[in-house]
């Protein structure tokens, strides 16, 4: 018969557990500075054979950053969400910034684990790197690859596939759009060149009536929120206005105020420039689709005529007939 006595304290039990836990944590450490990367991933694949592909209920993803020379979107999405799903107790990750970046990223290093739970499942993510591990730097990256481990319980296989990646395809979009840096784009040469949009202007700072304002923002919201309504009839997603105005009445604050509101790039465009309609079909083809592009001044690229008086023909109409002709195919690829 066992006693009461017999049994060990709640208070040493939990002793027990502190020790063996820090224990882990420190040969976890160890393991990670001193053992070779392709060792870790060959122990690692070891006991996942072991103990979780024995098992009949556990379904693994892998998401591949390669898809047959192209990157996989789902991965650069999975790899955005899950850096702001990175526990503090982290032992080993990758840190990164861009020359354009404003904030510094955090990213799973080779054998990371993240746990996540969608509509009350669980769901288990883990970084892989094969053929070494690239923060350890030097050498060729030349034949590794990375990838993510998904694993869960099999019979959520459709909820993930059909409500889970999708929903982190969407996460990782609101995390790009509040991460993006805006872009000013100007003609050189018929390319594009970029620099990083940093106008103060916002609809809160502009003199501007609160009526308009209201009805401006409103419209802006419309146009968002329409995007699928637009594909279903078969129309392109854009919208267009027409700002007039002297000098310095505020029209490029506004352009830069409904491009920090909508967070998207701007493209300055000086029509005239464009000689040939190739160049401008090609020009129009390499903006992105969340952008504004502006035309400046198209009054000043055409003189009008004065009716009253006789219209020469010479190289100047011809010239004139030129911009009109570019503005009409202007229109036609805007509406493709």
């Amino acid at each position: 018969m066992l006693f009461s006595k017999d049994l060990p304290s709640p208070t040493s039990i939990f002793t027990a557990y502190a020790s063996m836990a820090g224990y882990m944590m420190m040969i976890r450490s160890m393991a990670h500075e001193l053992i070779p990367a392709p060792i870790q991933e060959f122990i690692y694949s070891t006991l996942r054979s072991l103990f979780f592909r024995s098992s009949s209920t556990t379904l693994t993803l892998t998401i591949d950053d390669d898809n047959m020379g192209m990157d996989n979107e789902i991965y650069l999405d999975a790899q955005t969400y899950l850096s702001t799903k990175i526990s503090p107790d982290a032992v080993r990750l990758r840190i990164s910034k861009g020359h354009k970046d404003k904030h510094v990223t955090l990213h799973l290093s080779n054998g990371e684990l993240v746990v996540d739970v969608f509509q009350d499942v669980e769901l288990t993510w883990r970084f892989v790197t094969d053929g070494g591990d690239k923060t350890n730097g030097g050498g060729d990256d030349d034949g590794k690859s990375e990838y993510f481990e998904l694993s869960f319980d099999k019979k959520h296989r459709d909820l993930v596939i059909n409500s889970y990646v999708p929903y982190i395809e969407g996460k990782a979009k609101d995390i790009n759009d509040e991460r993006r840096i805006l872009m000013l784009h100007s003609l050189n040469c018929l390319r594009w060149e970029s620099v990083i949009l940093e106008h103060p202007s916002t609809f809160e700072t502009m003199a501007m009536e609160d009526e308009l304002k209201r009805e401006v923002i409103d419209d802006l919201d419309r146009f968002i929120r329409r995007k699928e309504f637009y594909k279903r009839v078969g129309k392109a997603w854009k919208r267009g206005y027409l700002l007039y105005g002297p000098p310095g009445t505020g029209k490029s604050s506004l352009v830069a105020a409904m491009a920090n509101y909508l967070r998207f790039d701007v493209y300055d465009l000086q029509l005239a420039s464009v000689m040939r309609d190739a160049d401008l079909r090609r020009l129009l083809l390499a903006t992105r689709n969340r952008s504004i592009l502006v035309i400046e001044d198209i009054d000043c690229a055409v003189d009008l005529p004065n009716r009253l008086e006789k219209q020469p023909v010479d190289g100047k109409n011809r010239g004139e007939s030129q911009v009109r002709f570019r503005l009409y195919c202007f229109y036609y690829y805007q509406n493709q």
